[in-house]
Formats: structure tokens, sequence, C-alpha cells
């Protein structure tokens, strides 16, 4: 595209920002529909995300992603919160409004997604969510809501585990998260699961890791998801597959999410084919 006086900037603030994908994303959509439109990452020191936020109005910035360690930390910045964004408690993405930002997030939206494009489901499901970091909470906050039977939540500090549990409940009106600590694996009830890895345990340069490398535990799994995408394939995963289960990454949440926030800034739908373009430039960074 010809870079001019009328393109519109979106981009990515966080701390670090170089690994990021997004521009990917952002950058194949604005040329598959056309739209005069670029995506760059910003780096924020910490300290600055205040600054950052009011210098992207200023600029007319027209939309922003948030990405870690920043995503509560915005949320005293902006001129207004969607709901489902405060009951979580974290925002990932900025859409412009009069006098500054209105704060969104996609991430719970953009994991239904991708779990529904692998027909995987969560109404009646029997869960295992793995952390209880900010990914995990929005994760519990979305089993709570899109109908799971019952979710058990597994942490390495059962207080942390607990303080989620109790915020979802309360705030969904479900008792449906189930706090434990991590080595209560071996307690879970007898059946098969959906398991919902949330941690970055597996993360470069430690990716011979899993959060439980017992091969037993994954015995009780059907279908394991780890958001984490790089690498392609994690221990987690590995695991899952070599105990009979089926098990995908979180790339496509990473699409998704960044699907919504371009239909935020600019009003439209994106369509399937849209997205599958988008989706197999993305696979290129790793297969």
């Amino acid at each position: 595209m010809e870079i001019d006086g009328k393109t519109r900037i979106c981009g990515l603030i966080g701390n670090p920002v170089e690994h990021t994908l997004s521009p990917v994303i952002h950058n194949t959509l604005a040329e598959r529909f056309g739209h005069n439109l670029v995506y760059v990452p910003f780096p924020v020191e910490p300290g600055r995300i205040e600054d950052a936020v009011a210098g992207a109005a200023a600029l007319q910035i027209l939309g922003l992603n948030v990405t870690v360690p920043y995503k509560s930390e915005v949320i005293s910045c902006l001129r207004e919160v969607d709901p489902l964004a405060g009951a979580i408690g974290a925002v990932n993405t900025l859409v412009s409004v009069t006098g500054g930002y209105k704060g969104y997030n996609t991430d719970m939206e953009g994991l239904y997604r991708a779990m529904e494009s692998e027909g995987i489901r969560i109404a009646g499901e029997e869960i295992i969510l793995l952390g209880a970091g900010g990914a995990s909470r929005a994760v519990a906050y979305l089993c709570a809501v899109k109908g799971a039977g019952r979710v058990y939540l597994l942490n390495r500090t059962f207080d942390k585990a607990q303080k989620v549990a109790e915020e979802v409940n309360n705030r969904t009106g479900r008792n449906v998260i189930s706090p434990m600590s991590l080595e209560e694996y071996v307690k879970l009830p007898e059946g098969k699961y959906l398991a919902i890895q949330g941690t970055s345990v597996g993360l470069a340069p430690n990716v011979e890791a899993a959060v439980i490398e017992d091969r037993a535990f994954y015995d009780k799994i059907h279908t394991g998801f780890d958001l984490i995408y790089s690498p392609w394939e994690t221990k987690f995963m590995r695991l899952v597959k070599e105990n009979g289960g089926d098990a995908y990454n979180g790339l496509k949440m990473l699409l998704y999410q960044g699907v919504i926030a371009y239909e935020l800034w600019n009003q439209v739908q994106v369509s399937k084919e849209d997205a599958k373009v988008v989706y197999g430039r993305l696979k290129r960074h790793f297969v």
C-alpha cells in the first residue's frame, strides 16, 4: 500500500513488543479490505503507560492493542471500559472515542472463536484450567459464562486460585470454578476433561517443561488447548497427544483476538476466508 496523508495508524503497546506477530494480522486484513491503514508495535517503558495512551490520543491513533505488562494498568488511563473487560479486569484493545479511548477485552471471545473453529465446546464440559494469572482469569470467566459444567482451577499458589475462583463465581453468579493447588491434580474426579493450559510454562527457552509432568494426569484429558503458540508444539501438547488426546496451540486465539480488534476499529465483519488467509501467513513463522 502507499502511505499518504490519509493513512490511519493502529498499533501495539507493551514491553517487550519486538516479538509480536500482530502486524501480520492487521496489515494483512488492511490489505484484504483495501483499508488505508498500517499497524506497528510501540514499546512502552515502565511507568510511561499513561503518557503512551495520552500521546496516542493526541496523535489520533485509531486503535491500540495492549499486551503485557499493561493489560490491567491501562484501565485507569481510559475514558470508558466495556463491561466485559471490567469484569475480567484486563483490557487488550483500545478503540478511539471522544477524548481518549474505550477499553475492550478480545482475548476471551478470541479464545472462544478459536475453540469453536476446532470443534471444541465449553458448554457442559468438565474442564481443567492450569494457572491463575491474567490469561487464566479471562479463561475462567469465559468457561463460567459459556456454561461449563465444572472448572477445576489448578495453580501453584492455592490462595491465588481461590481468589480468582471467588471473583469469577461472584461476578457470573455461578459457583462453577473450583480452586485447587497444583499438586492436588491427583484428587481430580474420575473422567475425561478438556484441559486449558494458561501458564507460561513451556515458553522458550524452557520448551521441554510442562506445568505437570506426570503422564497419569494426561490420561484424564480428551482435549488439550495450550494458550502458548511458540513453540508450535509445547510439551503439554505432546503429552496430551501421547496419551491419546487431541491438542491445539494458541495461534488461533492470537488470530481471533486480533480479528475482533480489527472489527472494532473499522466497523467491519471479517469473513472466515479472510481469517483463513491471515492464519496461513501466521503459520509460516512456525511450520
